[in-house]
């Protein structure tokens, strides 16, 4: 989203991965409570509520792509966060500085390597979470209970297991203003009557035909916020899964909204991140012109695209994780923090499966039995 509002000055700096905020009657850690919208003290109860964006905050300032690129980015948009990273799943996950071994949320497996600082680009937005965690797990175990031949004893585990994992994920968004000029073969279709023979005898049949006319022009299309992950430690069509992401509910980005959770730094560079977004683009595009076309069927031979005004945002979107180590399996499930959506690794038990195909040979067997005897019977 292009915004055409004024710069904003800079941000004051903040220790590398600090997302802590001392309670001020306590001194013990507030946490942002998804339900309440606030920061929340779990030692006394008392609740902060987090100030409002001043005017020069309110807006989500787009960055130049060409800029990050070519590394003239200013200063006051990069900066570096403490990371662990997981020698299994290779998640970065941000920690403070007193924090030296770690579960990964990710995979379950103790992080106790890779100890070091991550350079990157700052987050501009973050969709908070809306969902706490109760929520979260119940949305979890029922989209296990709905599952055919899981197992019941992963079922109890998640349900009564440890906490889930309030994780935010990066991405990337991109705003680009497309031109094309394309070329292609517009179809229309049309009926020819022929005389075959069918069983020794003549019949008339109709044969569809196209007649093909070669046509160009132009399509225009203003893309805003195509969305990228930026991360490779979840399967992608996990996350895929979890989108529709309400956007326009983004908020600038504070870390007080990351108080209790952790951030994921993102792993995909924003160059590669663009070519992804490219694609997606370039289908919608491809949409266009076949409906520019139009006629009954569309041939494309070229399509010559130029893009101005690229733009993108670094955005944190919420999500709900659970890794549980289940007779020696990783299982991992994915909730999103907004709309309690769910995917995740699919579990199986042997010995349902095993029942099921029992329970069914038997009711074939039956079957068959029934069907013997009324054949003899007749």
């Amino acid at each position: 989203m292009t915004d055409g509002s004024i710069d904003t000055p800079p941000s004051p700096p903040r220790a590398p991965g600090e997302h802590r905020f001392p309670c001020e009657q306590c001194g013990a850690d507030y946490r942002f409570d998804p339900e309440k919208g606030e920061l929340v003290c779990d030692h006394c109860g008392h609740v902060e509520e987090i100030a409002q964006a001043g005017p020069w905050q309110a807006t989500i300032r787009e960055l130049d792509f060409k800029s990050a690129i070519t590394g003239d980015l200013d200063a006051e948009e990069v900066e570096e966060t403490r990371v662990l990273q997981c020698p299994n799943c290779g998640a970065q996950v941000e920690f403070d500085e007193a924090t030296h071994a770690r579960e990964c949320p990710f995979c379950a497996t103790p992080v106790v390597t890779g100890t070091g600082t991550h350079r990157h680009i700052k987050p501009k937005g973050v969709l908070p979470f809306s969902l706490d965690e109760r929520a979260a797990r119940k949305a979890m175990t029922d989209w296990l209970g709905r599952l055919w031949f899981a197992p019941n004893g992963l079922q109890d585990y998640a349900r009564k297991g440890r906490k889930m994992q309030g994780i935010y994920v990066p991405y990337w968004t991109f705003d680009a203003d497309t031109k094309s000029s394309y070329r292609g073969e517009r179809g229309t279709v049309y009926y020819e009557t022929r005389t075959v023979m069918r069983d020794g005898k003549r019949q008339q049949v109709q044969v569809q035909k196209v007649r093909w006319r070669a046509v160009s022009g132009r399509v225009a299309r203003f893309f805003d916020d195509v969305l990228v992950l930026a991360s490779r430690t979840l399967p992608k069509h996990y996350t895929d899964a979890l989108e529709p992401w309400d956007l326009s509910a983004l908020e600038p980005y504070r870390p007080e909204f990351l108080a209790g959770f952790r951030a994921e730094g993102y792993q995909v560079e924003l160059g590669e991140g663009f070519v992804e977004a490219r694609a997606k683009m370039d289908k919608v595009i491809a949409r266009d012109v076949r409906f520019d076309i139009g006629g009954d069927r569309q041939r494309i031979h070229d399509i010559d695209t130029s893009l101005s005004d690229v733009t993108f945002k670094h955005i944190l979107l919420p999500v709900w994780l659970a890794a549980y180590k289940y007779r020696g399996e990783t299982y991992r499930f994915v909730v999103n923090g907004r709309t309690g959506r769910v995917q995740g690794e699919r579990p199986w038990s042997a010995w349902k499966i095993a029942i099921a195909v029992i329970l069914g040979l038997i009711v074939a067997g039956a079957v068959g039995y029934f069907i013997a005897m009324n054949d003899g019977a007749v």
